[in-house]
């Protein structure tokens, strides 16, 4: 009786051998193929490491007769490679035979394998595991090779192919959902498992060569490449934290790509270095967590795990030179998953040696990862400081939330956060579950719609303050009872945030401001206080005085939630100016509304905050010096 194994392939980065001349790629003609040969003197003296000490005896538990959750054949394959000991090959072809005769026996069922479930997002797990296995161990695949890559080859195929999809002979189309999605996690795994079978089988099978430039010329020269270079300037996902962790999988397969035919496609798109600074900034102070955005299905509370580690190693691997790479090296050091925790991570500890660490002083406060609409702030790089987040720009990714102009606080411990965190699915997208002016029509919420383009019109970086304005009235595509939806932040360093909403929407609508926590917030007139992880958000409303405030409990009303209040204040609907004014652990005093804006005293500095009513802009007077806040957006550091 054949048993199935449930494959996870995790991608390989090898941070070795990706230099490369100025030539296009160089493909060998004899195996291995994949990255071995010119990474193996290297590779083999990491084995004494204590992390390859760690993978090794990972792999023997398995080969040994353990059943290691997500266990991949490569990892013996690898090893097969580096040690020269049979075991390790034996292991790994007869763990790649068992799939594909588990395949072949569907396919002679009438069924699609199960590389084809769920639209064929295992793809590259499999095929990329069984190609990596048939490189590495091409001595002793034997007669198993033409059932091997004629399998592959017709999985392959019938991604590319969704309509005319078949298996043995019977036609199986199915949706072809991402295959021109460069910006979907679906589309790294169909990556992998063309370039993988690619570099394998090159010159041995019939129509292999042609997925090496399906892979380099079609989809990622044509495709992905003008795509993030469009789309995703500044790095990062569109699918938010949770899903956008899987760009690992495609930095996985850029240093493949080096390491196989000594060609850098890695820096064909700005996309992939910026990605490194861009985590850098979405990480909060206290390095155990990430900005909390889009789906989160694995894990809701945006926890750092060992798919954030690969991550950024990959990151580091490919830019070791860079200066940007010993301060990443310093937060992987530092952070809550100092090494991988799971054992099917193992092996990318061991591939990625990493380079000598810095520090994390010396980065900017503040960044913005344009493309994905992230708007990154703190006051310093210490594990204490104050961390926000503002949310505005493309919202075409169905990973992605109705959370244009949300903003998060984070200060030790949430403060001001996204609900999601405290739900069993990780996957609330509606307006409800943040932190910006819902409007409701009618006695429901009236959504924000995928396919539209919020902005950010104003950014503006000064000593000890941070303005940004948000225009996200294109989020609600034209709804006739919404025309105008403005959010502007300034943020005075380290702990107040002053925050200024222009809301239009017809008569007979509500506007709701909202802001979501972990802890319920205490009323007291049009000031709520939430308290959390030693601090305490101070919320003061100025306008409109006739809002009215309340508290929601996402648990009692939704029993996907285990947690988790959001503070409200309703306004009828028309044209309504909300001002409010966040403080943390009292630092904003003598708090007085003053026509659009309000005067305080921060830091022992008296400060002055004004706002144009019917635009964007206005001025902020700190101790008498005066600046003007205005529409435009200047460039921040990194």
């Amino acid at each position: 009786m054949r048993s199935a194994a449930l494959l996870s392939f995790v991608g390989v980065v090898l941070p070795l051998a990706t230099a490369c001349g100025p030539g296009g790629p160089d493909f060998a003609t004899e195996h291995p193929r994949i990255f071995v040969a010119a990474n193996r003197e290297v590779l083999v003296a990491n084995l004494a490491t204590p992390a390859g000490e760690r993978f090794r005896a990972m792999v023997d538990r398995q080969v040994g007769g353990g059943d290691i959750y997500g266990f991949q054949a490569w990892n013996a394959a690898l090893l097969g490679q580096l040690t020269g000991d049979a075991k390790y090959c034996a292991y790994a072809v007869a763990h790649i035979d068992r799939e594909v005769e588990e395949a072949l026996d569907a396919v002679d069922d009438g069924k699609a394998p199960p590389v084809a479930h769920d639209s064929y997002l295992g793809v590259g797990d499999r095929i990329g595991d069984l190609a990596l296995v048939y490189d590495w161990c091409a001595g002793t695949v034997g007669g198993k090779r033409a059932k091997w890559l004629s399998y592959a080859q017709q999985a392959v195929h019938n991604v590319w192919n969704h309509a005319t999809a078949s298996w043995g002979g019977t036609k199986m189309p199915w949706s072809g959902w991402a295959v021109d999605d460069p910006s979907d996690n679906y589309y790294y795994s169909f990556l992998r498992a063309t370039m993988l079978l690619g570099l394998a089988a090159h010159g041995e099978q019939d129509g292999a060569d042609a997925w090496l430039t399906e892979f380099r010329d079609a989809k990622l020269a044509d495709q992905l490449v003008p795509t993030f270079d469009r789309e995703l300037v500044g790095g990062g996902s569109r699918e938010g934290t949770g899903y956008g962790v899987s760009q690992r999988d495609l930095f996985a397969l850029y240093a493949l790509w080096a390491g196989s035919t000594g060609e850098t496609i890695a820096t064909m798109t700005g996309h992939t270095r910026a990605s490194m600074v861009a985590f850098l900034h979405a990480t909060l102070p206290t390095l155990d967590r990430v900005a909390p955005t889009g789906d989160h299905s694995r894990d809701s509370t945006a926890a750092l795990f060992d798919y954030h580690r690969d991550y950024l190693q990959q990151l580091i691997a490919l830019f070791p030179d860079d200066p940007v790479a010993p301060r990443a090296q310093a937060l992987l050091d530092t952070c809550s998953v100092p090494r991988m925790g799971q054992q099917f991570m193992y092996a990318h500890d061991f591939l990625h040696p990493g380079v000598a660490a810095s520090s994390l002083d010396g980065l900017a406060t503040a960044y913005r990862a344009r493309g994905i609409g992230q708007l990154y702030a703190r006051s310093g790089w210490d594990a204490g400081a104050t961390w926000l987040n503002l949310t505005a720009g493309a919202y075409t990714q169905s990973h992605a939330h109705q959370d244009q102009g949300a903003l998060l606080v984070y200060k030790g411990g949430w403060l001001a956060y996204d609900p999601n965190i405290d739900s069993h699915s990780g996957l609330r997208q509606e307006v409800e579950a943040h932190n910006l002016v819902r409007l409701v029509d009618g006695g429901a919420s009236i959504e924000q719609r995928t396919g539209t383009d919020s902005e950010l019109v104003a950014l503006h970086r000064g000593a000890g303050y941070l303005h940004a304005a948000a225009r996200t009235t294109p989020a609600y595509r034209n709804h006739a009872k919404v025309q105008l939806v403005e959010r502007e932040v300034v943020y005075l360093e380290p702990d107040v945030i002053v925050v200024y909403d222009r809301v239009r929407t017809s008569a007979g609508t509500s506007q709701v401001w909202q802001l979501a926590s972990p802890t319920a917030p205490q009323l007291a007139g049009a000031t709520a206080t939430i308290a959390n992880a030693g601090h305490t958000l101070a919320v003061r409303r100025l306008a409109p005085a006739g809002a009215t405030s309340s508290v929601h409990d996402f648990h009692r009303a939704d029993g996907d939630y285990t947690g988790g209040f959001r503070l409200d204040a309703t306004a009828a609907g028309g044209d309504n100016r909300f001002l409010h004014v966040l403080s943390i652990d009292g630092a904003a005093t003598n708090i007085v509304q003053v026509g659009e804006g309000v005067t305080l005293t921060a830091g022992g500095r008296q400060i002055a905050v004004t706002f144009a009513r019917d635009a964007v802009g206005g001025s902020l007077t700190i101790d008498g010096a005066t600046v003007t806040l205005a529409a435009g957006l200047d460039a921040l550091g990194e």
